[in-house]
């Protein structure tokens, strides 16, 4: 028999689920973004998250390009507020395509930016919206 506490907690449960799905399978099918520079730096070029084998992986595009600047990191973000827990690693290349594979304990549909990030000054180099 469903009381009135269970009918609310399962649908919460269901609301929460259909909303979790949605977001994972806007992940899944690829969203993509492109980086605008940042604390007077250029930064320019393609990145999208894409599924592979059930893992996400942040990919840069062929037109990727930084000026510079000292331990590069990337990272991710939500809402011009960058996360300082979800580093992905160290910059590969100032230019070009670069992959950087997001671990799979992570809930990547909490964010909605991908940062270059100066580990030193602790600024942005360049971030990334993606839809």
């Amino acid at each position: 028999m469903l009381n009135r506490r269970s009918f609310f907690a399962a649908a919460a449960a269901t609301t929460a689920a259909v909303t979790l799905t949605g977001a994972t399978a806007a992940v899944a099918g690829g969203v993509k973004g492109h980086f605008e520079g940042r604390s007077n730096h250029v930064t320019s070029g393609a990145v999208k998250i894409v599924e592979e084998g059930g893992r996400y992986i942040v990919e840069l595009g062929d037109d990727f390009s930084l000026d510079g600047g000292p331990d590069p990191r990337v990272a991710l973000g939500k809402d011009g507020k960058y996360d300082p827990d979800t580093k992905l690693g160290a910059l590969l290349s100032l230019t070009g395509k670069q992959r950087y594979a997001v671990p799979a304990t992570w809930d990547i549909s909490k964010h909605n930016e991908v940062y270059i990030w100066c580990e030193v000054a602790g600024v942005p180099l360049g971030v990334a919206k993606i839809k």
